[in-house]
């Protein structure tokens, strides 16, 4: 991996165990401390991103593919809750731990966070700078393969199976639109990436 692309994804780790390990995260508030991390994820991006321009091609097109593949996304979690609720008995109260981040918050500001700050931040990280870098350096499915991974272990130490299950699936999810998309271009990601937090944490959630 390149020296480039090891400390932003070790910072975004460190981040990633501040906010949600058991050592930490009851002594923070959750959406401050993303806030925060967001904002760093962006920071990094831009110091050490190259061809910025050409991965941002908004139309019209992007934006629908965007809304299309929230929904597709939110229908696969509303499947798939019901299925491991049906099946696991820890399923519900993982799910429930996660909703009850909601607590304490307005829904407003979280929604407005979701939206404008943190789908972005973390789509430019890790699909244009984690995964674009490291599929230029070991190809398109192991670079993609790696950054979803990468992306998966970060939410290890929530120690919520639910959790780092719905992580896989965004990450490979997302990151199977960025590695198939001819021209790449993030705006499609961005765009689901930010409703579908808003729709499945605020507008429709599943539980």
């Amino acid at each position: 991996m390149k020296n480039t692309l090891a400390l932003p994804i070790a910072v975004a780790a460190a981040l990633w165990f501040v906010m949600f390990s058991p050592w930490t995260a009851p002594h923070l508030n959750f959406w401050w401390a993303m806030l925060c991390s967001a904002l760093t994820l962006i920071a990094m991006s831009a110091v050490l991103g190259s061809d910025w321009p050409p991965q941002f091609r908004f139309s019209a097109r992007a934006v629908l593919i965007g809304l299309i593949s929230a929904v597709l996304l939110w229908g696969v979690f509303y499947v798939g809750h019901a299925l491991s609720t049906a099946l696991f008995a820890f399923a519900q109260p993982q799910v429930g731990a996660i909703y009850g981040l909601r607590e304490g918050s307005s829904q407003v500001w979280i929604a407005l966070l979701l939206l404008c700050v943190v789908g972005p931040a973390e789509t430019v990280f890790w699909q244009g700078l984690v995964q674009r870098g490291l599929m230029r350096r070991w190809g398109v499915p192991r670079g993609f393969a790696v950054t979803t991974l990468i992306y998966t272990l970060v939410h290890l130490w929530s120690f919520n199976a639910m959790l780092l299950a719905a992580a896989a699936i965004c990450g490979a999810f997302w990151g199977g639109m960025y590695a198939l998309l001819k021209p790449r271009n993030l705006w499609p990601l961005l765009v689901s990436h930010a409703v579908w937090d808003v729709m499945v944490f605020i507008l429709l959630p599943i539980t």
